[in-house]
């Protein structure tokens, strides 16, 4: 079994022993979402003005530097990501995976975990991506062997050398990747810690002792995961969008996390983030030091030219569609993921309010809008539809059905279940209100649920607006596949929000109660 040491402890124990030590520096990303050109500080689009003010983080063009910094730093490294390449802007939408497989190509990845939003188009689109890429992208708990367009194309693991040592890379996926994405039928996911050591144990039968997993499962997952193994060495965590630090104030972690002999990582997303650990192994492949931090880049990061123009390029048959101002806000409308997956917020009130009001001609009572379909924040002032698309980037349609009180009820309460998780399921909602008790035991958190003013009648049936990713069981939301009179092909939620927005002058974002906590 490893044994993780203090670099105090290691040197007492060799003192006098000659012994090989070998160092790595694992540079990383994850959950960067597209995120090719610089963001500002609420990971939404940064303009070009205020960049050359100095206010921007991120982008592809500074990562390129940065890079090219920490790899200077060391004589020995490598570069992998923790998955969710896919989503969250234009650039996406437009060039699905073709670009980001261009990009991590230029930056020299060595390999990547698929994530769940690397399903978002089916296995047609990650197959393509696939195909695009010169390196390792690996999936260790799925049985893909239904899917043609995957099987015997995506390995579980794969090893790589690197000053002289040879290293396995292991990769992880969300388990209810099923319910986050559309990974189709014919790929079943399966029980992460079972798959992990199932591919150590491979590894280590092939004489592998430095062993990486690159997982994108969510902090949680992973301390699981390595309570739970032997012989992982490193986790490069993604999903949570985690930020792991031993200066940051906001950080939720230490970097590394050390859980028994396993070192976690993470860099939180969006590319805002380099994360850069130093790694030090004896020549039995035990860890005796882990150190490190996530490098900020920030504006102190100089954007490398050859890139920027590549990106510019790239950008031309977008810029006609994101440009376009389609409305005003009198203040910055708050789509923080860490406010809007636990309470109520301001982009869930207006994006559920915009929901209701398209349809509220229909009979329609109530709109739930998953947080996990709000991605960023909108500046207050000029607002274009580049913009709304980075909150709304998924082109989810509307839905529109009718379920029973108890249906809602339970919805709101698989809403709610994962709050500890900061889960995407949280549910906005308009035309209702209710409380939430997070200490409650799961299924019984919900209370006070009312509908126009009145308590909700289980009996009843209630006309609902969502997106018809929720209405066909996203995000856990299965009691809504069975609906009555269900319609999932409305207009897209970005346009309805855009066209919201503009309706009525400038728009003032607000809270006033809807989501209550005990």
């Amino acid at each position: 079994m490893k044994r993780f040491l203090t670099a105090t402890a290691a040197l007492a124990l060799t003192a006098g022993m000659a012994q090989a030590e070998y160092n790595l520096t694992i540079l990383h990303t994850n959950d960067f979402h597209a995120r090719f050109e610089p963001i500002s500080k609420y990971d939404g689009p940064c303009s070009a003005e205020d960049n050359t003010e100095g206010k921007c983080f991120g982008g592809t063009a500074r990562l390129v530097n940065a890079i090219k910094d920490a790899k200077a730093r060391t004589n020995n490294h490598i570069l992998v990501d923790g998955g969710d390449q896919f989503q969250g802007s234009l650039f996406y939408t437009y060039y699905k995976g073709q670009m980001a497989a261009e990009m991590m190509n230029m930056l020299g990845y060595d390999g990547m975990t698929v994530g769940n939003h690397e399903f978002d188009d089916g296995p047609e689109v990650l197959a393509g991506f696939m195909a695009a890429l010169e390196f390792p992208i690996l999936m260790s708990n799925a049985d893909i062997s239904a899917e043609p367009l995957l099987a015997g194309k995506l390995a579980k693991s794969a090893v790589i050398e690197r000053g002289g040592e040879k290293i396995g890379l292991i990769g992880l996926t969300a388990e209810d990747t099923d319910e986050l994405a559309s990974p189709g039928e014919n790929v079943i996911f399966t029980d992460s810690v079972t798959a992990v050591q199932g591919e150590v144990d491979l590894l280590t039968a092939q004489g592998v002792n430095k062993i990486i997993v690159l997982s994108h499962s969510g902090y949680k997952v992973d301390q699981m995961v390595a309570e739970n193994t032997t012989g992982v060495d490193v986790i490069v965590g993604g999903h949570s969008n985690t930020l792991l630090s031993n200066t940051n104030e906001r950080a939720e972690g230490a970097y590394p996390t050390m859980i028994k002999d396993t070192a976690i990582v993470q860099a939180y997303a969006y590319g805002k983030y380099l994360g850069e650990l130093n790694v030090t192994f004896d020549d039995e492949g035990n860890v005796t030091e882990a150190s490190g931090e996530p490098v900020l880049i920030d504006a102190a990061v100089v954007e490398d030219e050859g890139t920027l123009a590549r990106i510019a390029e790239l950008a031309q048959p977008l810029d006609e569609i994101r440009n376009k101002v389609v409305a005003e806000t009198s203040a910055m409308i708050d789509g923080d993921r860490a406010v809007c997956r636990v309470m109520e917020c301001a982009m869930g009130n207006l994006i559920a309010d915009a929901m209701l009001a398209r349809v509220a001609d229909q009979g329609v009572q109530i709109a739930i809008q998953n947080s996990g379909g709000i991605r960023s924040s909108i500046d207050a002032g000029d607002v274009t539809m580049g913009e709304v698309l980075s909150v709304l980037p998924f082109q989810n349609t509307l839905s529109t059905f009718q379920v029973s009180g108890a249906t809602v009820i339970e919805a709101l309460e698989n809403g709610v279940s994962q709050i500890e998780e900061v889960a995407g399921r949280f549910p906005q909602v308009a035309g209702m209100t209710y409380a939430v008790d997070a200490k409650a035991d799961v299924g019984s958190r919900v209370s006070d649920v009312m509908v126009a003013g009145e308590p909700i009648d289980p009996a009843k049936m209630y006309g609902v607006v969502s997106n018809n990713y929720v209405r066909n069981g996203g995000d856990g939301y299965a009691m809504f596949k069975t609906a009555e009179n269900a319609y999932d092909y409305g207009p897209d939620v970005a346009d309805v929000t855009a066209e919201y927005i503009a309706a009525n002058g400038a728009y003032t974002p607000y809270l006033d109660g809807r989501i209550t906590l005990k």
